[in-house]
């Protein structure tokens, strides 16, 4: 079904009962994480972190649906769908491939929120493809979606890690140097989403990639 939709899409002909301009004004912005209260404030959960502050400044209340905790968020004409898997990490793909179908949101318009350790703290960088670089919620929806070609918004938490402690990091919560600073990067990324559904890509990654 998903391919179909796919398939007719980029033919320019919308499925049933939708028009396409509705298609085109709605995005499917996913934030990655781990859900729990003992994950809440880890590194790995940036995502999550990301879409509740979006959520908070815009007085947005996520409701617990079918594989996860959903918001909408209306701006300049566009219908951004925030959704936070329930998923866990590592199946995130099955979430991601159920909304997108539930909405209709064609790839173009979605977006994953991660964490990166290959980039210094706070970095930001937008990319329409890629590896799943070892991170296993990219590697299930790499899996789900069938296709490295997806949007991606990639939020540096650094490697500051000793050998083998990788895991320990990465589930860490956030140091107290990081947690004075991360007010301005979330505003900055929440910046950045915005501009991705009003701007479109390339002019985001233009603007946004390295600040």
């Amino acid at each position: 079904m998903f391919k179909l939709f796919l398939n007719l899409f980029k033919k320019g002909k919308p499925s049933e009962n939708v028009e396409v301009n509705d298609i085109m004004k709605k995005y499917l912005i996913v934030g990655l994480g781990n859900i729990g209260e003992k994950y809440q404030n880890t590194r790995h959960n940036v995502g999550f972190k990301i879409l509740d502050f979006l959520a908070k400044k815009e007085s947005l209340i996520f409701e617990t649906e079918k594989l996860g905790d959903v918001t909408t968020y209306k701006f300049k004409g566009r219908q951004f769908i925030l959704l936070k898997p329930s998923t866990y990490m590592n199946l995130s793909g099955k979430s991601v491939l159920y909304w997108m179908n539930k909405e209709n949101i064609p790839m173009e318009n979605l977006l994953i929120i991660t964490d990166d350790i290959n980039l210094p703290f706070g970095s930001i960088r937008l990319k329409t493809k890629g590896s799943d670089g070892g991170h296993n919620g990219l590697k299930d929806i790499q899996d789900k979606l069938q296709t490295i070609n997806y949007n991606r918004f990639r939020f540096g938490i650094s490697n500051e890690f000793g050998k083998g402690r990788q895991v320990d990091y990465v589930l860490g919560e956030w140091n107290e140097e990081e947690t004075k600073l991360l007010p301005e990067r979330l505003e900055k990324s929440v910046e950045l989403i915005k501009s991705f559904g009003t701007a479109g890509i390339s002019i985001t990654m233009n603007e946004f990639n390295g600040k």
